[in-house]
């Protein structure tokens, strides 16, 4: 019984890599911390399980109280279990990616003491993070530049109307790469999951552009889950 009772001397955290996109620049999510170790450093969203919880429930829970955001879409894409990641002891932790449009909403506010600040930074100026969390942000844009190969997920960061020009645009901040304008419109029209509206850009000094929206529920009838973008 001792024996099996020291094989579970550790801890298992959450740590989540939500990126948001504002319209010109691919964002994530951190937080300050406001507790040792490494108190004033910004950080991604993560904490303990709870006893009580399962990890998806946890992954929820921790998101709402360091950022305030809530109802929103995590999967599972890593787990970091090096020996000495966490000074405090033994941690081993599942890693969650989101992704979500930004459009002005409200500023974001940790429901907890243990974070004092959340904010949205740009993926190239991010600062030094605490634990290894650089290792886990590099992980989390490794899948998404993979995910976003067969998936429609960069979607999920545009507003629910678009341009083709902003399509492309989260295209090439994500892959980091420049891609043909020409080639890459043919492509993704050539899917025919998004559908042109009778509506233009407003408000913009330059030739206003035609809307788009994505057809999800012709994408899950064509293609089912994944399809290559």
């Amino acid at each position: 019984m001792k024996n099996i009772q020291q094989g579970f001397n550790f801890a298992l955290s959450i740590d989540c890599v939500v990126f948001g996109f504002d319209g010109s620049a691919l964002k994530i999510l951190l937080i300050e911390r406001n507790e040792d170790p490494f108190k004033d450093w910004w950080a991604l969203p993560g904490n303990r399980v709870n006893v009580d919880e399962s990890v998806d429930q946890s992954a929820s829970r921790i998101l709402k109280e360091l950022t305030g955001l809530s109802d929103v879409y995590m999967e599972q894409f890593y787990t970091f279990g090096e020996l000495k990641r966490h000074p405090q002891g033994r941690v081993v932790s599942v890693a969650y990616y989101a992704m979500l449009r930004l459009s002005g909403e409200k500023p974001l506010k940790p429901l907890t003491s243990f974070a004092r600040n959340a904010q949205w930074v740009n993926v190239n100026q991010v600062p030094e993070l605490a634990f290894d969390h650089q290792y886990i942000l590099e992980k989390g844009l490794e899948k998404i530049k993979r995910r976003v190969r067969h998936l429609p997920l960069v979607f999920e960061l545009l507003p629910e109307k678009f341009t083709l020009t902003q399509v492309q645009n989260v295209y090439e901040l994500i892959l980091n790469k420049k891609l043909d304008k020409r080639n890459f419109r043919k492509k993704i029209l050539s899917f025919k999951v998004l559908k042109e509206l009778d509506e233009k850009q407003r408000g913009v000094s330059f030739r206003a552009a035609t809307l788009y929206k994505f057809d999800k529920r012709k994408y899950n009838k064509l293609y089912g889950k994944e399809i290559s973008f």
